[in-house]
């Protein structure tokens, strides 16, 4: 009859959809623990072991860039003063090395930027001054190129004063 009195059980539900459900929240948690760990912050990169008692050695990798292109602009030098290279080429090669060092070490693609585009750009004045005396003239002037051991200390200041 329609409008009875008696009561009916709950209906019971398969032990199918408890797994289902449970299988859902592992779910949640590994997705959850997935994306933790993802998005932490990585540790700071030290090279070696740190073993007990003994600080971690870090390496300086500026003061690394800077010693590896100091070195490349005294080997130019060399090269010149023993006549492996002419003064043109010499400038040439310092103009190439500072740029690249001016690009590892703040990013700035000063290798494919002319002096016009550096100056806009209001980099540091001492690679200004050492394109615009020493490089420039000596690659695109016509006549004899300014001397290159001038170049070569005008391309140290530059790798040291660097900011």
């Amino acid at each position: 009859m329609p409008g009875s009195d008696e009561l009916y059980p709950p209906a019971q539900y398969g032990w199918g959809w408890m797994l289902l459900a449970i299988g859902i929240l592992l779910l949640l948690i590994a997705a959850a623990w997935l994306l933790i760990l993802l998005t932490r912050p990585r540790r700071t990169l030290s090279v070696g072991e740190q073993n007990a008692g003994q600080a971690p050695l870090i390496v300086d990798v500026l003061s690394q860039l800077r010693t590896e292109y100091l070195t490349r602009i005294q080997q130019i030098e060399t090269d010149y003063r023993e006549r492996r290279l002419s003064p043109r080429q010499a400038n040439l090669e310092l103009s190439r090395v500072v740029r690249t060092f001016v690009n590892e070490y703040s990013g700035l693609e000063a290798p494919v930027l002319a002096l016009d585009d550096l100056v806009a750009r209001g980099v540091h004045p001492a690679l200004i001054d050492a394109m615009g005396r020493h490089y420039y003239p000596s690659i695109f002037r016509q006549g004899p190129a300014i001397d290159p051991v001038a170049g070569a200390e005008a391309a140290r200041t530059v790798v040291r004063s660097w900011h």
